[in-house]
């Protein structure tokens, strides 16, 4: 029998909500905007600055957690959202967690549902640092039209080639003696894109899937 005190700490470190390998991620957390525009319902969008990481591609308010700063998630995002939209803390209304999205790129999004308590858009002062622009969709355009879905190829490869066309080993594979299939790529699993256009932009990615996720949970 295993002495009932190991037990006791052992029970106490386990069957917690989390997800494995977070402390090697890069976890971030977002903000989903709902607002309402001339009664109507609507998602506001972000489309970043230019010279920015993943420049002029459209996304929703968030950003990197800062331990230093936040308690929690929740604090990334609407210190985010304050930060790139200049609304005050006080009138980001969080309704609740849509959930944990972990993509092949070890990024970990926390996301969450916010009502942006205003009244008008023009009370948005964005970052240009951060956004080049904002804009909203209405949600009974989601609801009324399903984003197109796409396919890319995602594998793991144990080695790359430079820019001078030499192989660089990452994984040493052949050294450890593994099954060959491992000596080159594998995996090769295909991965879905959702991607949603409205008046000339193109949403998609993680923020199209989210995006999804919500307009599923509202039906």
């Amino acid at each position: 029998m295993i002495n009932d005190k190991i037990i006791e700490s052992l029970s106490k470190k386990l069957n917690k909500d989390d997800i494995l390998g977070r402390e090697e991620a890069f976890n971030t957390a977002v903000v989903i905007p709902l607002i309402s525009i001339n009664g109507e319902l609507s998602l506001l969008f972000e489309k970043r600055a230019k010279n920015i990481r993943q420049g002029s591609e459209i996304c929703f308010p968030g950003g990197m957690f800062d331990k230093e700063v936040d308690n929690n998630y929740l604090d990334t995002a609407i210190r985010e959202t304050n930060e790139e939209l200049g609304i005050e803390s006080e009138k980001i209304r969080n309704l609740g967690k849509l959930g944990s999205f972990v993509n092949v790129n070890n990024v970990i999004v926390e996301s969450f549902v916010a009502e942006l308590k205003i009244d008008l858009l023009d009370e948005i002062k964005t970052d240009p640092k951060e956004v080049d622009r904002i804009f909203t969709v209405p949600i009974s355009y989601f609801r009324q039209n399903k984003p197109d879905e796409y396919k890319v190829k995602i594998e793991a490869s144990p080695y790359e080639i430079n820019e001078n066309g030499e192989k660089i080993i990452l994984f040493p594979s052949e050294e450890l003696n593994l099954p060959r299939k491992y000596h080159k790529p594998w995996g090769q699993r295909m991965r879905k894109i959702y991607v949603y256009k409205y008046d000339g932009e193109v949403i998609w990615g993680i923020t199209a899937f989210l995006t999804r996720e919500f307009i599923k949970r509202m039906d």
